[in-house]
């Protein structure tokens, strides 16, 4: 199993701070941003790792990173020249992912969750996870069955059918690079991770998981602040 965090794009939600920095450096309490996502993978016992970063921010990412020694890991970088879409990364991850299965987590999601045993026991096909928000429109959403089977996916529906949000956190056999070339842009010109999980699903292959503890998307100031609250009270034992 291979990782890759995504911490390209421009963080335009987050001006004017992130004019000068990539939102993937900011301080959550108190490590930066990726330093969560990156915890993730490696407690899930993965240890090659592509890093997937703005063109302006990537020495900035090296600094901080290096080549992974550090953290008992091997880091590699890729630098994506124009953002376009979250499933853009397997195909720039080509070289990188070869013939493994890969996870693949966005470098400002934060989960509370463990994921070792979802990521350890993968054997084929797609596992995607899903949480109930309160603001579905969003985000991915899936529309479950009676019986709690994925019917169908849809990328920030305005009307949601489902209040399941589909998280920051894949994991995809190797036929995932092939699979995301034959994406088509959207009518927003992204190559999308709906469409792409959509493939899984009409294929039947596609396994649907849930978070059970927390899961922060740090897109915002509210939601930085959110999750600099949780995480600060989680290191000082508060609550």
């Amino acid at each position: 199993m291979k990782g890759i965090i995504l911490a390209g794009g421009t963080g335009s939600r987050l001006f004017p701070i992130t004019k000068v920095t990539s939102k993937q450096l900011l301080p959550i309490y108190n490590k930066p941003m990726i330093y969560y996502p990156l915890e993730t993978l490696l407690k899930a016992g993965i240890t090659d790792i592509l890093i997937i970063v703005a063109p302006e921010h990537a020495g900035d990412f090296v600094n901080l990173l290096g080549s992974g020694k550090d953290f008992g890991a091997r880091f590699f970088y890729e630098v994506q020249d124009k953002p376009e879409g979250l499933a853009q990364a397997f195909m720039l991850g080509e070289g990188f992912i070869e013939d493994d299965h890969v996870t693949m987590i966005l470098g400002d999601n934060i989960f509370e969750d463990d994921f070792s045993e979802a990521i350890q026991t993968f054997e084929s096909g797609a596992r995607i996870f899903a949480k109930q928000v309160e603001d579905p429109h969003r985000f991915g959403v899936v529309h479950f069955s009676e019986d709690m089977v994925a019917e169908k996916i849809e990328e920030k529906p305005e009307h949601p059918e489902s209040d399941y949000a589909v998280t920051g956190l894949y994991i995809y056999d190797s036929s995932v690079v092939e699979k995301a070339k034959a994406l088509k842009p959207s009518a927003r010109g992204e190559y999308e991770i709906t469409d792409l999980n959509r493939l899984y699903l009409d294929d039947g292959t596609l396994d649907v998981a849930m978070v059970e503890g927390a899961w922060l998307d740090t897109g915002t100031f509210e939601s930085m602040y959110e999750a600099t609250e949780f995480v600060r009270s989680r290191e000082l034992g508060i609550g």
